[in-house]
């Protein structure tokens, strides 16, 4: 299983960071080495990694604007067993400054290149908009993963997300597809967590994943620790949720019909 799997909706609060942290923990589980990279200057995916983001010397921003190596940044998560491209409020310069770059849409993709192959799976935490950070990820990925919450507008936003993957894998990168829909925060006891992921199940068929995240106190405080919830309470509804999407995610990739020559 080797791929670059971007986490993404511009809708804020569906559990994006929380997904990108604890799948890739959960890979790492299974056996998978792990790059996640921090794509958001509010730098929550590297603090939730237990990784102080105003005690950095070094982050993403330097890797996109001043093309320092990927390999001088890296820091390792002390509990999650995966590496980190940090990331911190410095990061919110480079939205602006890639704007006016030679290959602004590929700096992430250039700087990946050296060292993808040590890694089975790069996990992409984006921020919560379409911005130029967000179009460095879909042209560095070779997969999205969307999570959604099983909410009244949970489909807000997404038709423009599905309508910028389709125009970067016309333009830029051909091999982009839709990894899956995760439904997150989900609570079976309500009418309308049931009502929305019947209608994600009938907009998105076989893409949507079955595995659910619920909501769980665990995985809410997790991240206050500077940990994965598998290592907060291993014994969780949320941990076990997110070791179940990573089987899912590892089997999808084993039962995919192998490329045409």
């Amino acid at each position: 299983m080797k791929k670059i799997i971007a986490v993404t909706n511009q809708k804020g609060g569906v559990g994006k960071t929380t997904t990108a942290i604890n799948l890739a923990a959960s890979l790492v589980a299974t056996k998978r080495k792990v790059l996640l990279v921090d794509l958001d200057p509010q730098g929550n995916a590297t603090m939730g990694s237990g990784i102080d983001k105003n005690d950095i010397e070094h982050h993403l921003y330097h890797v996109l604007i001043e093309e320092m190596p990927v390999a001088r940044v890296l820091k390792q998560a002390p509990e999650g067993l995966y590496d980190v491209l940090p990331s911190n409020s410095d990061v919110t310069a480079a939205e602006v400054e890639l704007l006016s770059m030679p290959q602004r849409e590929r700096r992430l993709t250039n700087a990946l290149t050296p060292i993808q192959d040590q890694y089975d799976v790069i996990i992409l935490d984006c921020p919560p908009s379409l911005n130029m950070l967000t179009v460095n990820a879909l042209t560095a990925a070779d997969g999205v993963l969307i999570p959604v919450q099983c909410e009244y507008f949970a489909l807000e936003g997404i038709a423009a997300l599905l309508e910028t993957i389709e125009q970067i894998k016309a333009e830029i990168n051909p091999r982009l597809t839709v990894e899956g829909v995760l439904r997150t925060m989900y609570d079976a006891r309500t009418s309308l967590t049931n009502d929305v992921s019947n209608e994600l199940k009938n907009h998105f068929g076989a893409t949507l994943y079955r595995t659910v995240i619920p909501r769980n106190i665990r995985v809410a405080e997790a991240p206050s620790y500077g940990l994965p919830v598998m290592h907060y309470d291993q014994s969780s509804r949320g941990a076990l949720s997110y070791l179940a999407l990573a089987g899912e995610m590892i089997r999808r990739q084993e039962d995919a019909p192998e490329p045409q020559a």
